[in-house]
């Protein structure tokens, strides 16, 4: 590629979506789950989605990877129409899905194996994405020998084994302890700063978003539109205690009261 070309590949963004909406279910009994999304995210964007339960959120991101079709809009990845999954994205999930049966170096390198990398590389690949995650002790074990955390960290290992473009994380770090899912927050904030990596992560957690967003999308209850894009200026790592710190979060509270307020209204309906 000359140095034009990837100057103007650059120039595309990881990811843009346009006036994407989705619509589940048949004629008469509709819902819609996103309505009308812009978004750019730039090559090693670190984006949140964050939101109420049952905004479109997830569902956002499942068009991204290609695991879901768009009912309208488009969506494209380094200017290439998205019509399904694809290496250049990576789908990391709130469960780990490691395979059992394999050690955890295999299943790092699984993707690898799949592309026909040679098995001394692939398992270098992965002893090292190990080391790097604390797991290099853990490169023989089997998944089921793993904390939730660790195994969560195995599962990322494995998305960067596949040096993907843009990694997609769906709540990776919902199920588990308040003092793991820090650790974790580092984890992914560092490793993104080295793979280079764009980064869209789901969250319904405030705190969350602020310890790790360059840019902060508010989603509203469903239908999932964007209410607001608040750029976070503060340098890493984020102090919780500083006064920066408060006034964004105090921010996303009050961007978020009416929209807890109508989801849980939306639910409640839904019972009945």
């Amino acid at each position: 590629m000359t140095p034009a070309a990837a100057e103007a590949k650059q120039a595309t963004g990881a990811v843009h979506c346009r006036a994407v909406s989705k619509v589940f279910g048949d004629s008469g009994s509709e819902v819609v789950a996103v309505d009308s999304v812009n978004l750019d995210v730039a090559p090693g964007e670190f984006v949140v989605i964050l939101g109420p339960s049952g905004c479109g959120k997830s569902t956002l991101l499942s068009m991204i990877a290609g695991l879901e079709p768009v009912t309208s809009g488009e969506i494209t990845a380094d200017g290439a129409p998205v019509i399904g999954p694809g290496p250049d994205r990576c789908m990391i999930f709130q469960q780990s899905s490691l395979y059992p049966w394999m050690s955890v170096a295999d299943n790092v390198s699984f993707g690898l194996k799949l592309r026909g990398v040679p098995k001394a590389e692939r398992r270098e690949t992965a002893r090292d994405l190990l080391q790097t995650m604390g797991l290099g002790d853990f490169a023989d074990a089997q998944p089921d020998g793993l904390s939730g955390g660790m195994r969560q960290r195995a599962a990322i290992a494995r998305a960067l084994a596949m040096q993907p473009r843009v990694l997609l994380m769906d709540e990776p770090f919902a199920a588990l302890d308040v003092q793991t899912r820090a650790k974790l927050q580092n984890y992914i904030a560092s490793l993104r700063a080295e793979s280079g990596a764009s980064v869209l992560f789901v969250t319904h957690s405030i705190d969350e978003a602020v310890a790790l967003a360059d840019r902060i999308v508010v989603f509203t209850a469903r239908p999932g539109r964007i209410k607001a894009m608040v750029d976070v200026e503060m340098e890493r790592p984020r102090d919780p205690r500083s006064p920066e710190y408060h006034a964004l979060h105090d921010q996303l509270v009050d961007l978020l009261a009416d929209e807890v307020d109508r989801a849980f209204a939306q639910q409640e309906r839904a019972r009945r």
